[in-house]
């Protein structure tokens, strides 16, 4: 049984899974539970587990496509040059950069390490960020991404404060 292409397609990115991971093209059909990319199983939701690698491990398929590069968060997948990808729920998607965000370069006041990331406060805004890997301790200005005039995600340091620019997300 094949199912349609927006039963098993990604529309919006809000919804995403994360992790994701990049894949050569959009080329996929759903074929009696498992998705399928060139030939290649890309997913088996015949299966038992409710992610997208303990669908792969369980899957008796020889031909499993090679999913090489993982991207761990929103801002990874802004940064990432690819278009197509698959997300942590088996879903595919087409990133495409549509939406404009400011960037404003803040001083980072404090920083906080916890058990599995640092908690960064910075001059001007009204909450800290979490960072997985917190920048060097000679890096004191953090880059901001603005949507709609808030703060959404810290999107690159530097050493010097930099001018207030923009990135197509």
């Amino acid at each position: 049984m094949r199912k349609r292409r927006e039963d098993y397609l990604v529309v919006d990115k809000d919804k995403l899974i994360f992790p994701c991971f990049v894949i050569h093209s959009d080329n996929v059909e759903y074929i009696d539970g498992i998705l399928w990319l060139d030939d290649q199983v890309l997913d088996d939701k015949n299966m038992s587990g409710h992610s997208l690698g303990t669908r792969r491990i369980q899957s008796p398929m020889n031909s499993i496509y090679p999913l090489r590069y993982m991207i761990e968060d929103m801002t990874g997948l802004m940064r990432h040059r690819g278009k197509f990808f698959i997300d942590n729920n088996g879903r595919v998607f087409n990133y495409e950069k549509t939406e404009t965000v400011k960037i404003h370069y803040h001083k980072i006041r404090k920083r906080e390490k916890k058990t599995t990331a640092t908690v960064l406060w910075l001059k001007d805004c009204p909450f800290p960020f979490a960072e997985k890997s917190p920048p060097p301790v000679e890096i004191t200005w953090a880059g901001v991404m603005y949507r709609e005039g808030l703060p959404m995600a810290i999107y690159d340091f530097a050493e010097e404060k930099q001018k207030s620019t923009w990135r197509k997300i």
